[in-house]
């Protein structure tokens, strides 16, 4: 009797030692991170007012204004703002007065992540099916201010909440002014991402490193959908794992698809190459080598902003960076 009492005491304190442990890991699993809800609305709203200046196409007044709207709307969401000017050289010897626009929360963390995309727009709608349109300049609702739209709402929500790391946001300037299909002179890669390439060589913090960096680009398109970009699997595959897991927990693996892209020149490859910063990008990309539909034409406007892309995008990367420790 004394054995089986013994046994049975045994049983009943394994059990209840199971049981403890059972529910310590149900507590960790449920103890996930309060995520902010992105606010697409807001996002769309933030796109539109960088439209209302017009083409954003730097030694424009259109572009100052832009620029200057973009600083004071980061330094009202809390950030320590900082801009880089610099007159850099484009493809023909034009020299552009370009202006990199950095917001920083909690700087004096050294845990940090880097969230980028371009602000300026395309001088030439030179992929536009009119010829006679390859001159004018492009609005750029999707290709430039729909990436700036949407970490401006990510901003505003750091304000409101902010996560474990430093976040800083960078805009740059002079990505799009790379050399245009009717030109006829040499086209180099490095004809474009101005702004990224001079940021790179001499970033606004000295020594500056991140853990990783997302780029954001061409966010807002309808129906558009994501592939992992072949520069990003080269240089951060672990990264896109990360952000494309994101995107499938949060239901949006139809648009996030889980397949390799093509090779897009764009302001990542010169983090990647010269900052030495693992970053990805987030980019449609078709695989007959076209991105949208309105890319470089002139109906790169507000009717083809779709706010449920703009939703997916900025959540996921909600989902991201609140999650990093």
């Amino acid at each position: 009797m004394m054995m089986l009492g013994a046994f049975l005491l045994f049983l009943t304190i394994s059990c209840g030692s199971n049981k403890k442990a059972s529910e310590t890991s149900e507590q960790t699993e449920s103890a996930s991170v309060n995520v902010p809800q992105f606010d697409a609305d807001s996002a769309y709203l933030y796109i539109q007012k960088q439209v209302d200046f017009g083409p954003r196409v730097p030694n424009t007044k259109e572009h100052v204004a832009c620029g200057n709207y973009l600083a004071q709307q980061l330094e009202a969401f809390g950030a320590v703002v900082s801009s880089q000017y610099a007159d850099l050289v484009a493809y023909d010897g034009t020299l552009l007065k370009s202006r990199n626009i950095i917001g920083s929360f909690k700087p004096d963390n050294k845990k940090r992540l880097a969230l980028f995309a371009h602000w300026d727009t395309r001088p030439w709608a030179d992929n536009d099916p009119d010829e006679k349109n390859h001159r004018v300049p492009v609005l750029g609702a999707n290709d430039g201010a729909s990436g700036v739209g949407v970490l401006l709402e990510i901003a505003r929500l750091i304000q409101q909440q902010q996560p474990e790391l430093g976040i800083d946001i960078i805009l740059f300037d002079a990505e799009d002014y790379g050399t245009p299909q009717f030109y006829t002179g040499k086209h180099t890669e490095e004809s474009w991402c101005l702004g990224s390439q001079y940021w790179s060589r001499n970033p606004h913090v000295q020594g500056y490193n991140a853990r990783f960096g997302i780029l954001l680009d061409m966010v807002g398109g309808q129906n558009s959908t994501f592939a992992k970009e072949g520069y990003s699997e080269e240089f951060a595959p672990d990264i896109n794992k990360k952000v494309w897991k994101a995107a499938k927990k949060l239901g949006y693996g139809n648009i996030f698809q889980d397949e390799r892209g093509g090779r897009v020149t764009d302001d990542h490859l010169f983090i990647n190459r010269i900052a030495r910063i693992k970053t990805i990008d987030i980019i449609p990309f078709e695989p007959e080598g076209d991105f949208t539909p309105t890319w470089h034409t002139i109906h790169d406007d507000m009717e083809h902003i779709d706010k449920n892309t703009l939703k997916a995008v900025g959540q996921t990367v909600m989902e991201v960076i609140y999650n990093e420790k």
